[in-house]
């Protein structure tokens, strides 16, 4: 059987290094490329075309759901399995939506990882105890769905900045992303939450306790 070929997806370096250097201890897997950030995650997703990405889901410029969206609509031979210190109702819901076969936690022991890392080139899913808890919460506890519901993680931290009083030069700077991103995340936030403009889009921050008030 050919090994499961991987690419590790991380910002930090040294994540990306202890994952290869536990990765290249299995023979029944390639780490066939690595990437930090979801720009170039897809786009070597793209050209290598592997079996499994192990992602995490906090990167600069494109984040990690975007990218994981992007992957499945681009490669849909290729699974994500989503690696990250992240884990709440909303973003185990949004990243297994968005097409992640599996989601695990940081703290996984390696055996649990490379199971993950087998299960996904056969298209079974993984997912974390904890992250099994937040989805089964989801899932059961009924509640008036909010229409920032459909906002991504990105679009979160846009409409937060938004509600600080950021301008798109502001926030272009401090996610250190181009004005012009910002500006298609501002529109996507906007219409996502049925507003005209940036202060609407503020205030609806406010009163959903989305932002603590500026």
């Amino acid at each position: 059987m050919s090994p499961v070929r991987v690419l590790i997806v991380d910002d930090h370096e040294i994540v990306r290094e202890g994952l290869r250097t536990v990765l290249r201890q299995e023979k029944d897997v390639e780490v066939v490329g690595e990437a930090g950030d979801g720009e170039r995650a897809l786009n070597l997703a793209r050209s290598l075309g592997p079996d499994v990405v192990l992602m995490d889901l906090v990167m600069p410029g494109m984040d990690g759901l975007e990218s994981l969206k992007r992957i499945r609509q681009s490669c849909p031979h290729t699974q994500v399995v989503v690696l990250t210190n992240l884990a709440s109702d909303q973003t185990v819901r949004d990243a297994i939506a968005s097409g992640a076969v599996g989601y695990l936690l940081k703290d996984v022991m390696k055996s649990e990882l490379m199971q993950a890392i087998r299960n996904a080139q056969l298209g079974r899913p993984s997912l974390h105890p904890e992250a099994q808890r937040h989805l089964m919460r989801r899932v059961s506890t009924p509640s008036e769905r909010s229409l920032a519901d459909d906002l991504t993680p990105r679009e979160r931290t846009v409409l937060e900045r938004i509600a600080h009083g950021r301008s798109n030069k502001q926030i272009a700077s401090e996610l250190q992303l181009t004005e012009g991103t910002v500006k298609g995340y501002v529109s996507a936030v906007l219409d996502k939450l049925g507003v005209d403009d940036r202060t609407q889009a503020a205030l609806y921050a406010v009163k959903h306790g989305l932002v603590k008030q500026p």
